[in-house]
């Protein structure tokens, strides 16, 4: 196994601070290059999974590898990445929508779904604490698929 099969492995561990030891380290070199790319449907998979910290980890390793999508697998996974826009966790809502600017920059094609899926959002689910904060995200990435 090498070693970044090992860090995807590692995205699973229980112990948060190797966890995200691993994504970091998937991070930075999903900004280096393609490397992590055949990855894909590991990440994939984990926007499914029942533990929110999973779930946003697959959430930003999709969005910062969608630059490297030569095989459009995005397009298939874009309407299930679109659900956690209103995620049952605010803080997931929050990571994913503010991850779409990465998706963006790389796919402008996809803009059309994603403004619909902002605009649609339901955010009366959170408390008064979370909504605004979201409605701001959802407002900032709105306005930067304007420019």
């Amino acid at each position: 196994m090498d070693e970044l099969e090992e860090d995807v492995r590692g995205l699973y561990s229980p112990d948060a601070k190797a966890a995200y030891a691993c994504f970091l380290r998937l991070k930075a070199k999903s900004g280096a290059g393609n490397a992590v790319y055949r990855f894909w449907d590991d990440f994939a998979a984990m926007i499914d999974s029942e533990n929110s910290y999973v779930r946003t980890r697959g959430l930003l390793l999709i969005a910062e590898n969608a630059r490297w999508d030569a095989d459009h697998k995005l397009d298939g996974v874009l309407p299930r990445y679109l659900e956690h826009i209103s995620d049952e966790k605010p803080i997931t809502a929050r990571q994913c929508i503010s991850a779409l600017k990465s998706i963006v920059s790389a796919r402008s094609d996809l803009v059309p779904e994603i403004r619909r899926a902002l605009e649609n959002a339901d955010t009366g689910k959170y408390n008064a604490n979370m909504r605004p904060l979201i409605e701001r995200d959802i407002a900032g990435v709105l306005k930067m698929m304007e420019g």
